[in-house]
């Protein structure tokens, strides 16, 4: 099983807020996940996400892929100290 670490969209139409998950690869992407480890608002100004870098460090140590988007926000996290 290929483990990866992606958004999952919750949110109603043109409101979208996404929870970010460690995830089979194979399902679908709002389908079943293995963990919640944050989330993200893009439409709030300012820092408008919250990640759990503990356990996202856990899963890429156990061979997680990480999607762009969430590198990205992961990068920002580091970086601020969150």
């Amino acid at each position: 099983m290929a483990v990866k670490i992606r958004l999952r969209r919750t949110g109603a139409c043109n409101e979208p807020h996404y929870r970010i998950v460690a995830t089979d690869g194979r399902s679908p992407r709002d389908g079943r996940f293995l963990e919640v480890l944050g989330w993200y608002d893009p439409n709030v100004e300012g820092t408008n996400y919250k990640l759990k870098l503990d356990r996202l460090s856990h899963w890429v140590s156990n061979g997680a892929q990480v999607s762009d988007t969430v590198r990205s926000l992961e990068k920002k996290a580091r970086k601020a100290g969150v």
